[in-house]
């Protein structure tokens, strides 16, 4: 039940209490004045003279009943008149609340909607601004506004450091990849000294996966505000024609079925998006293993689907998957596979376009991913 019912029907129940309460005291003081009073039905004279004729004794009852039904009709007017007019008052008093209500609290509707669109567009540079008098709503949007601050500056310091950590460990990784691949080149190396460069290579790729895993999660936690127009479609044929080589040396076949699904958003972390999911699928996967890519367009959304064989996956374990550095069957020495962040990434990715990404285990092993991303409503 909302506050604006709430307070409506405290004000309905205020004013039913208190009409009843008058209602029932003008009852009682009407009932008081209409009681039998010997004085007026039989005078000191009447009593002293006449008492004992009998035209008075008819009299007398017939005064009584006049009074009696007198004292019963106006009772009865007085419940009924008086209960339909307290409920006539609730009902005024419940619409009176419920504007006065909706006058209270316009200001906090307008705090909630700007609160709501901060939250749905993730940007946290965006303040209420509330502008009104000094009251307890004014403190309640400076409190939000200060700590939509601090988060700001909190999100925007983690971001950065780790774009920078990312940057200053980029360089020396490149030399020590230069130094080893000149190294193992040399016509005067052995054969352990190219095993050891090689091994020493496949660490120094796997250092710069974890690094490049790192920007692209710092850069996704960024809502995009240039969206620009583009074919979901476009975008997965491009990444499969470039995963090919990897699926045919891991014998795991790629099925496509790929329908027109036209969105807005930055292409480029788009495609992050679909690699992260297409090299996911083809790296837990198994030999003669198969993946299935699928787009479609869906009334106001747009579907990517990713599915693939492998290993069972139980379903406690889907929600972990999405966290950074979490990977399923304690697969945490197979460094060939990935990083740990492929699926952070996406999860990003998609909240970054105000889309959704959800995972659901297959009943034949493997997992089918599903990713919605709003519609371009410019499209035909």
């Amino acid at each position: 039940m909302t506050v604006r019912m709430r307070f409506a029907l405290a004000c309905a129940g205020v004013f039913f209490f208190l009409g009843a309460l008058t209602v029932t005291g003008v009852y009682f003081v009407v009932r008081s004045e209409l009681e039998y009073r010997a004085d007026l039905i039989t005078p000191d004279y009447i009593q002293n003279y006449y008492r004992y004729e009998r035209p008075y004794e008819v009299a007398r009852r017939n005064a009584m009943r006049v009074r009696s039904a007198y004292q019963r009709e106006t009772l009865a007017g007085v419940r009924t008149l008086g209960g339909l007019i307290v409920l006539a008052a609730t009902a005024a008093a419940f619409g009176a609340g419920w504007r006065a209500a909706g006058w209270v609290l316009r200001p906090v509707k307008t705090v909630t909607e700007t609160a709501r669109r901060v939250a749905q567009s993730h940007d946290l540079t965006e303040r209420i601004g509330y502008e009104g008098p000094r009251d307890e709503v004014k403190e309640l949007t400076e409190i939000y506004d200060t700590m939509l601050g601090r988060l700001a500056r909190s999100f925007d310091g983690q971001r950065r450091f780790v774009a920078n950590a990312s940057h200053e460990l980029r360089t020396p990784l490149t030399i020590n990849r230069t130094l080893v691949d000149v190294a193992v080149r040399r016509p005067d190396a052995t054969d352990d000294v190219k095993r050891l460069g090689e091994s020493l290579l496949l660490v120094n790729t796997r250092h710069e996966r974890l690094i490049d895993g790192l920007l692209a999660l710092a850069e996704g936690e960024q809502s995009v505000l240039d969206r620009r127009p583009f074919d979901l479609t476009d975008v997965a044929e491009h990444v499969l024609d470039q995963a090919g080589e990897e699926a045919g040396e891991r014998e795991v076949t790629i099925h496509r079925l790929l329908d027109s699904a036209p969105t807005t958003g930055e292409a480029v972390l788009v495609e992050r998006l679909v690699q992260n999911l297409v090299e996911n699928a083809i790296r837990h996967n198994h030999p003669k293993g198969e993946v299935w890519v699928t787009t479609r367009r869906r009334a106001e959304q747009v579907e990517l689907v990713v599915a693939n064989t492998g290993l069972h996956v139980p379903p406690y374990e889907i929600e972990t998957i999405f966290q950074p550095f979490r990977r399923l069957h304690g697969d945490r020495l197979r460094s060939e596979r990935g990083s740990g962040l492929g699926l952070s990434i996406v999860r990003v990715i998609a909240e970054a376009h105000h889309g959704t990404v959800t995972a659901r285990p297959r009943d034949e092993g493997g997992l089918t991913i599903t990713v919605e991303l709003p519609v371009d409503q410019s499209a035909p």
